[in-house]
């Protein structure tokens, strides 16, 4: 089992900067796929980039370009990299976590508000 912790959420202007983390304790990680998703109110939840354990990515066409997200398995750490905001991307973030054997995790999220 899993404990994910999210930061690094805040406010920030458009086209603005800002690096999320996802931490995880209680199993090892690095065979872990890993996905940032969001969630604006009254919006379905969305996925917006993964990373598996071998670092391959896959992004959201609304993010590509301008979100990266890594994986440093020593630190059990997954991060998102957010460059050029929009304020369309102001949503809870949230970090999920796949094991190897199909179980999922989900974090408590953080909050990221892009003002115009």
């Amino acid at each position: 089992q899993v404990h994910l912790v999210e930061s690094g959420g805040g406010l920030v202007q458009a086209g603005g900067s800002l690096r999320l983390s996802c931490a995880a304790s209680g199993s090892i990680f690095s065979s872990y796929s890993v996905g940032w998703y969001r969630q604006a109110p009254g919006k379905q939840r969305e996925l917006v980039a993964a990373i598996t354990s071998g670092g391959g990515t896959n992004y959201a066409d609304s993010v590509k370009g301008r979100f990266t997200i890594s994986r440093d398995n020593a630190k059990n750490t997954v991060y998102l990299q957010m460059n050029s905001l929009k304020p369309e991307d102001t949503a809870v973030y949230y970090c999920k976590a796949n094991s190897p054997l199909s179980a999922w995790y989900w974090g408590q999220g953080t909050q990221v508000t892009v003002s115009s």
